[in-house]
């Protein structure tokens, strides 16, 4: 099991940045990737970004494509998720997420339900 510790949320204005760190401990040799999903009040949680452990190849949900970079630091066993340009409808709890099993394609990085492990999540409010 990996245990997740996302930090750096806060309250922002629009057009502004945050950087949210995620820090991995326990089994972390056995991770494949790590993926940062989102959830606002009333909605459906949704993906936001991911990328592989090894190589460090990325992917984005559509809605951050531009905005958001995502990254790791492997001597730190930590994922950063740098987000600029902040908008009100970016306001929601993010979540840290790890994968385990290697699979071909991006297409499953952006289901939770193949994410195996997750933080309890950093809340981000965007004023307007």
């Amino acid at each position: 099991q990996v245990q997740l510790v996302e930090s750096g949320g806060g309250l922002v204005q629009a057009g502004g940045s945050l950087r949210l760190s995620c820090a991995a401990s326990g089994r972390t040799s056995s991770v494949y990737a790590m993926g940062w999903f989102r959830q606002a009040p009333g909605k459906e949680r949704e993906f936001v970004a991911a990328v592989r452990w090894s190589g460090g190849s990325t992917y984005y949900g559509d809605s951050v494509k531009g905005r958001f970079t995502i990254s790791r630091d492997n001597a730190k066993n930590t994922v950063y998720l740098q987000m600029n340009s902040l908008k009100p409808e970016d306001t929601a709890v993010y979540y840290c997420a790890s994968r385990y099993a290697p699979r071909y394609g991006n297409n499953h990085l952006a289901d939770q339900n193949e994410y195996d492990d997750w933080g309890q999540g950093t809340q981000v409010t965007v004023s307007s």
